[in-house]
């Protein structure tokens, strides 16, 4: 742990908290992520990486001696962090998603009722601007009427539901949809007050129309029953 990570406060949550975050040249994002976290007893950090070629690897192992390399692909990484925890709850973050002041409490306290069974955030996009208002205004819409969040949203669940489940299906996108699909068969999926502060980068990257309509559209395919493999050819294709 770094100096500048000891100067956070101590927290105390009452089941132990394993969060899961898969990178990829993640050097940039990385640190504001990690520096946001709180240090707890009962909190353990897992950075799973798929092969970074910049200094993701060796920026990690200044906040947390559990960093491992593994094959690529975010559902791949995560799973393998998940066997590598030893926590009863397991909180999957990305690398470019910072957590709120007071989330892992939160999360305790929604998973002390026997009824709900995981969940995630509400979001925001760390950018000014109406059109990013807009994106969260939607996304948070869907969240709330649909019990949908995804994967930028920090999904938690139980550790014991998650191997009961069989983690996340190793697919190339929508892995996050699809896990959240089997734990609502399962029991409530409970959306918490407080944001994930995300960054805005995807849509600065790519343009804030076409991410967004391309986004959609590969939700709505998926839904419609569009096997994972065929959208990420196509993903792929207008990238």
């Amino acid at each position: 742990m770094t100096e500048k990570g000891l100067s956070f406060d101590l927290i105390v949550i009452e089941k132990a908290i394993s969060i899961i975050i898969p990178t990829l040249n993640e050097e940039r994002s990385l640190s504001n992520a990690l520096g946001a976290l709180p240090i707890s007893p009962s909190l353990e950090i897992i950075v799973v990486d798929g092969g970074s070629r910049d200094r993701t690897r060796e920026m990690a192992s200044a906040w947390t001696s559990q960093v491992y390399l593994t094959e690529p692909g975010r559902a791949h990484q995560m799973n393998f962090g998940a066997r590598q925890a030893r926590g009863e709850i397991l909180l999957f973050l990305h690398a470019d998603s910072i957590l709120p002041k007071g989330g892992l409490e939160a999360i305790s306290e929604a998973l002390a009722d026997p009824a709900v069974v995981g969940g995630a955030f509400h979001l925001d996009i760390d950018a000014p601007g109406w059109g990013y208002r807009l994106i969260t205004f939607g996304a948070n819409l869907r969240t709330r009427l649909l019990k949908l969040p995804y994967g930028d949203q920090g999904i938690f669940i139980k550790k014991s539901l998650f191997a009961q489940l069989g983690g996340f299906a190793e697919i190339p996108l929508m892995e996050d949809i699809d896990l959240i699909r089997r734990m609502k068969k399962v029991g409530l999926v409970k959306i918490l007050p407080q944001w994930v502060l995300t960054s805005s980068r995807r849509w600065d990257q790519e343009g804030l129309l076409y991410t967004t309509l391309r986004n959609w559209t590969l939700a709505l395919l998926y839904g419609a029953g569009v096997s994972p493999d065929r959208l990420h050819r196509w993903y792929r294709q207008i990238r």
